[in-house]
């Protein structure tokens, strides 16, 4: 079958386009997937160049976000049904992640429990699934189930043009709240603007904090000025200035560090104000089911940047190593 192949860590030239990859073996319980959209997500390019004190297994099909047809199942699979419309839960207890600890979703096919099998609404198209887990799911137990978001908060979104940015600002405006989303492009700031957001912050023009008191007022020990709700999932040395922003009581919520994982905080700023940090590790599977609720209605659906061939991987992937997407990239073997 045809497939992205990464052989060994390193750069994205490192990825092979192979058209005679070995198809998966369909274990008891499991399910053969023609797989009609994948998504891309950060975590890929990790996995791709290798992750300290990881051993990932070699050769490996990338791809975690995977949307397809049931083509075959084993013997007593009950879950799913050959020609089914599923998007596949991308976490399995005992195995681990698919397309970071077996095969995904960059070919033809792929293999998957069928416990793993989520069905998809007549509604929902193939490449609005495959965006949901990593990216949606994940922003929608990190802003709903753990962030609480109301209406009457004031939202701060940093990196609000990526695929959990902009899931977070559409699930902020779903709630009701106010956004300010920050982003690195005046383009960007102004796509963010037609998705709902209320105002907006050039990071590479403007200092975040600044701009922030400018919009929400500067926190104060009485409980004025500040925002309710900061998403802060870059790192890279941003949680000080964050917990600057934040009014009396404000909640951070993270999922992830994509400019790194050592920070800095002050953390006198946090028990003056009360504050509360909360990490949100990845989704669960009635978050995808909620998402996929959600897209099949109408009240919300994923931001596609574009939809690329297989072929086209080593584009896709430096699109999104530097920073030029606005929201999902999919790929179609």
């Amino acid at each position: 079958m045809r497939a992205a192949v990464v052989r060994e860590h390193g750069e994205i030239e490192n990825i092979l386009i192979e058209d005679d990859f070995p198809e998966p073996d369909l274990e008891p319980g499991w399910a053969r997937i023609a797989v009609k959209a994948t998504s891309l997500n950060y975590h890929d390019l990790f996995t791709r160049r290798g992750m300290p004190g990881i051993n990932l297994p070699l050769p490996l099909v990338v791809g975690s976000d995977i949307a397809g047809e049931v083509v075959e199942v084993a013997g007593g699979v009950v879950e799913a049904t050959i020609g089914n419309r599923v998007l596949i839960d991308p976490l399995n207890m005992q195995r681990g992640m698919i397309g970071e600890r077996w095969n995904g979703g960059r070919a033809e096919y792929c293999v998957a429990d069928a416990k793993q099998l989520v069905p998809i609404p007549d509604t929902v198209s193939y490449e609005i699934a495959a965006c949901i887990p990593l990216a949606y799911a994940t922003a929608h137990r990190m802003m709903v189930t753990r962030g609480d978001v109301k209406a009457e908060d004031t939202v701060l979104v940093m990196g609000a043009s990526g695929g959990v940015g902009t899931a977070c600002v559409l699930l902020a405006k779903r709630a009701g709240a106010t956004v300010i989303s920050c982003a690195s492009t005046e383009e960007k700031l102004e796509r963010l603007k037609n998705l709902g957001s209320d105002h907006g912050v050039n990071y590479v023009e403007q200092d975040m904090r600044e701009a922030s008191w400018e919009i929400a007022g500067k926190p104060r020990i009485t409980g004025e000025g500040g925002v309710d709700l900061l998403v802060n999932c870059t790192g890279g040395g941003s949680w000080i200035d964050s917990t600057r922003c934040m009014r009396k009581g404000g909640r951070l919520v993270t999922c992830g560090a994509t400019a790194g994982f050592e920070d800095q905080i002050d953390i006198r700023y946090v028990w003056t104000y009360e504050h509360s940090l909360l990490g949100s590790n990845g989704w669960h599977r009635s978050d995808i089911v909620t998402m996929l609720e959600y897209a099949a209605e109408g009240s919300l659906l994923p931001v596609i940047d574009r939809v690329m061939p297989l072929e086209e991987v080593h584009e896709a992937e430096r699109l999104m190593e530097e920073r030029e997407v606005f929201g999902k990239i999919v790929l179609q073997p």
